[in-house]
């Protein structure tokens, strides 16, 4: 069963800091692991953004926070991204 979240988020940084977009995110059940991921449309991009890689959270409504990692980036347009990220542990949704 495919568990799918889609709407507002936050990003936070290693340093702390946190960058608001959309989320869109499911799960997905292979080989008997439980993993998760999608995608993050940040509404604002900045260098420490650019730079990040992984030890990273994303924060969802009611509190729930899950753990990701970016694996990839790429441009929408000149000033929006779309970041894909792998999740590790639970999903929060």
């Amino acid at each position: 069963m495919t568990t799918t979240y889609s709407g507002p988020a936050r990003l936070i940084l290693v340093d702390g800091a946190s960058i608001s977009g959309m989320a869109s995110l499911s799960t997905n059940q292979r080989g008997g692991q439980n993993g998760w991921g999608g995608t993050f449309r940040p509404d604002e991009v900045t260098t420490d953004l650019r730079n990040a890689a992984d030890g990273l959270q994303l924060e969802l409504p009611y509190d729930r926070v899950g753990t990701v990692a970016v694996t990839g980036m790429r441009k929408l347009l000149a000033t929006q991204v779309l970041m894909s990220l792998a999740g590790r542990g639970p999903a929060p949704f």
